[in-house]
């Protein structure tokens, strides 16, 4: 009897210890299963940018350290497939970020900040995508890591960003990314901090930008096709990329080029496209139209 109840309390501390070492050291064991950090589903704890205010992702990773990550976070603000380093009031970009790092288990949190005040510069609209997810708090929004997109390998996050609707003059991205060691413990991962100045640009109002309007798409069952619809100002080659949520593009196509005024492009997919949501970028020459489809056979 002596033997089993002292086996009890071995086994029982063993299993402790490996619940331990999969939530993190026990100095964030708790604050981690709170806030759901373990799984990322939902973006890692708010203010962790090294922005003004805000802490870094060392609160959690403890035993880690900080570095610049000047040369390490590769951010872009793109137009299209361009990559700009002014702003135009009003306008919505894409955010790419990926590390120039090896094969090494990766994160990130960021934000962007007028320079003037430190208030939120424009948004973060939608709920994110494409392997990131959007969190809010005191005013501000932050584009994160999610569970699927925090593995091995030099991923690309890409999210949206709405420039200020009036020139707020120039603006600041702040990021901090996460390299873990994938020790499931707290201890040996580096935090690289990066700040990213962009300028505006007020000579180019919203009327000129927009060079196709009234965007729509959507997915026909029984042709598997997706139909495409707008207005366009002017004449360009249109780009048709199909990605998944994990940031994959699945399929791609040439669709010649758009007329002046109403158009319709009807894209059939491949066979082997499964059922699920996708984002469809659609591309007139550097001008780009995004929207979310769900494909159901």
């Amino acid at each position: 009897m002596k033997k089993n109840y002292i086996l009890g309390i071995v086994l029982l501390s063993s299993v402790g210890f490996f619940a331990m070492q999969r939530t993190g050291e026990g100095t964030v064991e708790k604050y981690l299963a709170s806030n759901g950090h373990t799984v990322f589903a939902d973006g890692a704890p708010t203010g962790k940018t090294g922005a003004p205010g805000e802490s870094t992702c060392i609160d959690c990773h403890s035993s880690g350290t900080i570095q610049d990550g000047s040369a390490v976070n590769n951010l872009l603000v793109l137009e299209g497939a361009t990559s700009v380093t002014n702003y135009i009031p009003g306008h919505t970009y894409n955010v790419s970020l990926q590390l120039n790092l090896g094969d090494i288990m990766e994160g990130f949190q960021a934000t962007v900040l007028d320079v003037a005040t430190n208030s939120m510069a424009g948004a973060f609209p939608g709920t994110g995508g494409l392997g990131t997810a959007i969190t809010s708090a005191a005013g501000r929004e932050y584009a994160n890591h999610t569970m699927t997109s925090n593995l091995e390998g030099n991923f690309a996050w890409i999210w949206e960003w709405a420039a200020p609707t009036t020139d707020i003059g120039p603006v600041k991205f702040y990021v901090a990314s996460n390299v873990a060691n994938g020790n499931g413990a707290t201890s040996g991962d580096v935090i690289y901090l990066s700040e990213h100045l962009f300028g505006s640009d007020p000579g180019i109002g919203l009327d000129e930008l927009a060079v196709f309007t009234d965007f729509s798409a959507g997915y026909a069952s029984n042709s598997n096709q997706v139909i495409v619809k707008f207005n366009s100002r002017e004449i360009g080659a249109m780009n048709f990329n199909l990605v998944d949520m994990n940031g994959r593009s699945v399929y791609t196509s040439n669709l010649g080029d758009a007329k002046i005024g109403s158009n319709e492009a009807n894209v059939t997919l491949p066979s082997e496209v499964e059922n699920g949501i996708y984002v469809v970028n659609f591309f007139i020459g550097n001008h780009a139209m995004s929207s979310k489809i769900m494909i159901q056979k």
